[in-house]
Formats: C-alpha cells, sequence, structure tokens
C-alpha cells in the first residue's frame, strides 16, 4: 500500500494497480486475465475498482475497440513506475549493481537514418543498458505517455491527419531532433531523373509507391496532388522506407519519401519541396522521475 498523508484518503490498492497496468498493454480483459493468473471477472473488477477509487474512467470503448482515457494513460505510466522502483530495490538489497533498462521507441525510418550517431554515444557511455522498440509514430506516443517507453522519437501527424494521435501530445514534452523535407524518388533510366525541380503536372497518370490510408503521408499526397487535378495511379501499398525504395528500384513505381534515406544504387532524386518539411521530435512524459541514463539519452538526441 502507498502511504498518503491526507486523512480521510485510502492508499492506493497496489495488486488493482498491477492488474491495470497489464490490461493497459493488452487492452483485451481474457489475455490480460490470463497472464495475471486470474479469472476475467476477477480483472475485470480490479480495474473496476481502481477507477471507482480513483474516480476516474481509466479506458473507453471505441466501436470494437478498446482504448485508454488520458487518465489511464497516467495510471498506467505511474503503476510502471512503481513496478520499476521495486524491481530497483529488490536489486540494490540483494546487492546486485546492474540498472534497469533505458527504453526508447521510435519508427524504422527514424532508427535507420537519425539515431545512429546518438545511440552509439549512448552505448560508449553506457549509464544504463539500452532497450529499443520500434513502433509508428502512433504507437511511439503512446508507448511513451503510457510509460511503456522513456523515450520516444517520431514524425508526429496534424490534427487534422490523426486526431487521436495529436491529441497524445498535449501529453507530452516535445522537442526537435531534426526537420527533413521531402523527394520524389525515380529510376536513373527515367524521364525525369537528373531534373532540378519538380512540377506537379510531371506526375500525371504516374505509378506511385505509397503508404497505405490513414498515414500522413499518404493524406499529404492525396491533398496534393488532389487539390493541383493530377490523376495518378497507386502502383503498391506499403510501409516502411527500405521496402518503399525497393520496389522502386524494380520499376513498380515512383515514390516520394524522406530526404534522409539513402537511395540504393540505380535511383535518383529530385526535390519537393511541395510536400513541405517535417519535423522528428523526441517526446518524453513530463511527471517521469529523472533517472540518469534517460537524462544522459535526452541531451543526446536533442543537443542539449
Amino acid at each position: 500500500m502507498i502511504a498518503d498523508d491526507r486523512a480521510g484518503t485510502p492508499p492506493l490498492n497496489l495488486e488493482w494497480l498491477e492488474s491495470f497496468v497489464v490490461f493497459s498493454e493488452l487492452l483485451n480483459f481474457t489475455r490480460a486475465a490470463r497472464a495475471r493468473g486470474l479469472s476475467q471477472p476477477a480483472l475485470h473488477m480490479h480495474v473496476r475498482k481502481l477507477a471507482e477509487q480513483l474516480g476516474a474512467e481509466l479506458y473507453r470503448r471505441r466501436g470494437r475497440r478498446l482504448e485508454l482515457t488520458e487518465a489511464g494513460r497516467e495510471t498506467a505510466a505511474v503503476g510502471r513506475e512503481l513496478r520499476a522502483q521495486s524491481e530497483a530495490l529488490m536489486r540494490r538489497v540483494r546487492g546486485r549493481r546492474d540498472a534497469a533498462p533505458v527504453v526508447m521507441c521510435a519508427g524504422e525510418g527514424a532508427y535507420l537514418y537519425l539515431l545512429g550517431d546518438a545511440i552509439r554515444r549512448y552505448r560508449e557511455r553506457d549509464p544504463a543498458p539500452l532497450q529499443l522498440m520500434a513502433r509508428n509514430a502512433a504507437g511511439t506516443a503512446l508507448a511513451v505517455a503510457t510509460g511503456v517507453a522513456h523515450l520516444g522519437v517520431a514524425s508526429l501527424p496534424s490534427a487534422a491527419d490523426d486526431p487521436e494521435t495529436h491529441a497524445l501530445t498535449g501529453e507530452l514534452v516535445l522537442e526537435p531532433v531534426a526537420e527533413v523535407g521531402h523527394v520524389l524518388v525515380v529510376p536513373k533510366q527515367h524521364p525525369l531523373a537528373g531534373r532540378r525541380r519538380l512540377r506537379l503536372s510531371d506526375l500525371a497518370r504516374a505509378r506511385l509507391v505509397v503508404p497505405p490510408r490513414g498515414r500522413p503521408l499518404r493524406a499529404a499526397l492525396d491533398r496534393l496532388l488532389g487539390g493541383a487535378d493530377v490523376p495518378w495511379e497507386v502502383a503498391v501499398e506499403v510501409t516502411g522506407w527500405p521496402l518503399t525504395l525497393h520496389f522502386v528500384a524494380l520499376g513498380v513505381g515512383l515514390a516520394f519519401v524522406n530526404e534522409f534515406c539513402r537511395l540504393p544504387r540505380g535511383l535518383s532524386s529530385i526535390p519537393a519541396p511541395q510536400l513541405g518539411r517535417r519535423t522528428y521530435d523526441a517526446m518524453r512524459r513530463p511527471s517521469a522521475p529523472p533517472r540518469e541514463g534517460v537524462e544522459q539519452l535526452w541531451r543526446l538526441l536533442v543537443g542539449a
């Protein structure tokens, strides 16, 4: 139990809190109950009792899926912090000197093209083990907001492109890591290869390798080309820069990618300022307790 100095306020029930942390990871009562070794009704009661004790809704149903509320994300993060503190106490009492890992979450592109130097420099100092997670921008923001990761790096979507993920940014501290533009990638034998300037009319009836609908770049392309009344076709929908570039190299279609991408042999790029520039932000929870390794990695990411 957590002591509370305020008269009349009951201590937080740690068993209920741990059940909620497990539930927050899975967002499925059946699987969470199995992971906790409880019956589903028992786990459901723990979550309900915790919500009643806190006086806040911790999750809601959206269509066929469950999602955490802001209070639920904060509660899950605090639960994970308490779990980490308990584990650290056990290590100290047992005389172990190994530190708990620092967890960073980011997308494939950030790891491939932006974060290598910071990761290498951190590992040279090695204040604590570094554990890496790979998720898209929405998954990265959620991992940080719920305490699954201590830090994250992502190019976050606008409110128009993804209002749910954008809303999470209000719960996080953001600092820019890099700003990148876009380029159109074409095979070197393509008629557009060697152009220094892209005209949208050059893409009339082009076949493009694009992200699935709902991804920020796809939304930006739909707005840009649709607004310019430029007809185009989807050659293939794909996620991830390496696979996107692979399809371009195979001649499947052309593609817009971030300018930091390293191009395979046989491809060339044309600047595409019409798509604007995107900022990659480092993110963390403002209320998370300070940790040496987390602070060092944060400074490496943001150049502080």
